[in-house]
């Protein structure tokens, strides 16, 4: 079974830039990617499930990885929402399926995006991590645009092994990810 292409750059070339620039002792300490959630809430799900299942459908093609489904952690009234109802779906891609989804949604759905200047690099969460939100799901190229009859949008998270979120953005910024020129203020 042959190697995601965005892995091997990681453990040829990344890994020793990492190294280099944050002065690890240890090759361990170096920060990876550990895994990539994509999650897609359906708040409409209430009223309609066959809508989850449409999300959950889209979210396969997209990943490659069947998703679960997602349910409410508690009651409340003002949605109409019961506790135990299903309101969404995840999917959560390690190893070679996480690379090879990184390397399509730098290379091939992002820039699909209606004027795409790059990501925003302002969602870390101060662990490490970060999550960037989709607004339209059509940008990937695994959905055929003409059998789609409602627009939805994913998250998704990025989990990072970094101490830091300045660590994380550089980890992220070598694998490919686009992020809008930072402002030096």
């Amino acid at each position: 079974m042959a190697e995601a292409r965005l892995h091997t750059k990681y453990k040829e070339d990344i890994v020793e830039q990492l190294r280099e620039q944050f002065e690890y002792d240890n090759v361990m300490a170096v920060p990876k990617l550990k895994k990539i959630v994509v999650n897609a809430g359906v708040g409409e799900a209430t009223e309609n499930e066959k809508l989850l299942d449409t999300v959950s459908e889209n979210i396969a093609k997209i990943t490659g990885q069947r998703p679960i489904k997602t349910r409410a952690k508690k009651s409340i009234s003002n949605f109409k929402l019961r506790k135990g109802t299903p309101i969404g779906c995840k999917v959560t891609l390690r190893k070679k399926i996480m690379y090879e989804f990184l390397d399509r949604l730098v290379n091939l759905s992002l820039p699909r995006m209606r004027d795409f200047q790059g990501v925003p690099d302002k969602s870390f969460d101060g662990r490490g991590n970060y999550t960037l939100g989709i607004k339209e799901h059509t940008i990937f190229p695994e959905i055929n645009t003409e059998e789609v009859d409602r627009v939805h949008g994913l998250d998704i998270t990025f989990v990072t092994t970094a101490e830091t979120d300045e660590e994380a953005y550089v980890l992220l910024k070598q694998l490919g990810m686009p992020f809008v020129k930072r402002n030096q203020s």
